[in-house]
């Protein structure tokens, strides 16, 4: 549960996102990071930019390296939509939450 996920990956395939009903694999682009928006991105843009769903699948041939960074806020903390995007054509959809409760959900 995190708002950014920053994955440095090795050159090993093993990294798929979901989309569209179907697991995709990422392509490895040499000394790039790859980026996941969080659920708690999601909640802060109102359900603008959606989480990725991501996973490793096993390698047998190599070893897969891949080094997470979660950038997060702090767990006493409520969250929710981001008021500057609230407005009468973009109400509210998600509720605001105690970032502690989306742990143990």
């Amino acid at each position: 549960m995190s708002d950014i996920a920053i994955l440095v990956p090795n050159d090993v395939k093993d990294h798929q996102v979901f989309r569209d009903d179907h697991w995709l694999n990422v392509d490895y682009i040499p000394n790039a990071l790859v980026i996941h928006n969080g659920d708690q991105l999601e909640i802060l843009s109102n359900d603008k930019y959606k989480s990725v769903l991501h996973k490793t699948t096993v390698n047998k041939e190599m070893t897969r390296m891949l080094w997470p960074v979660f950038l997060e806020l702090p767990l006493e903390l409520v969250i929710g939509p981001l008021l500057k995007l609230i407005n009468e054509r973009n109400p509210p959809k998600i509720k605001e939450v105690l970032r502690l409760c989306l742990l143990q959900a």
